[in-house]
């Protein structure tokens, strides 16, 4: 009976250690197959190793603008790095240098339009500000001659309304009153 036992035990083990095995076997395939991309890139780059390109400028034909040779030549400040071949190879930093320049010459005629853009902006925004002052000035000419206009059509029938009242009373209202004014008050006194 008790090798019964013990056999039964070494069974479950047995059967326990397989489970075991398998479950670690399934994990190590999930992370095999996840890493199958990593792998790919991995070998292509191990592969390119061995075949390593060389730049020895045989097969590449560079042409250079003129304009880009001109300032290289007449810039003397900078000392430029020989010739682009040298020797029926490319000289790369002579072509490091050339692009370099290139880019500064860019560089500075984007500086060059930004500037005439702001020369633009500048004059537009003179121009509309003189075109403003000079509103202004016309509006104030035209409130000017209007408010001169209407004191001078207040003053005219101001006075004919005063010559109606003359006419018709004999004399201007204004009088009467303040002479209504000056008894009531003596008689107060």
């Amino acid at each position: 009976a008790y090798r019964m036992k013990q056999s039964d035990q070494n069974k479950r083990n047995t059967t326990e250690r397989i489970q075991e095995v398998r479950s670690m076997w399934t994990l190590t395939m999930k992370v095999l197959t996840s890493l199958t991309k990593d792998k790919e890139v991995a070998c292509s780059v191990l592969e390119d190793c061995v075949h390593q390109c060389i730049l020895d400028g045989t097969d590449v034909v560079l042409s250079v603008p003129r304009l880009l040779a001109h300032r290289v030549e007449s810039d003397k400040q900078e000392l430029f790095m020989g010739n682009i071949y040298e020797g029926g190879k490319l000289n790369l930093l002579a072509v490091i240098q050339l692009l370099n320049e290139a880019l500064r010459m860019l560089r500075d005629e984007h500086c060059q339009s930004e500037l005439i853009e702001l020369d633009r902006i500048e004059n537009m925004v003179t121009s509309c500000h003189k075109a403003l002052q000079d509103l202004k000035t016309n509006r104030l000419k035209r409130e000017q001659q209007h408010c001169v206009s209407v004191r001078e059509s207040i003053s005219r029938e101001q006075e004919d309304w005063e010559i109606k009242w003359k006419t018709f009373l004999g004399q201007c209202p204004f009088n009467l009153i303040f002479k209504e004014t000056l008894v009531s008050s003596v008689h107060f006194i």
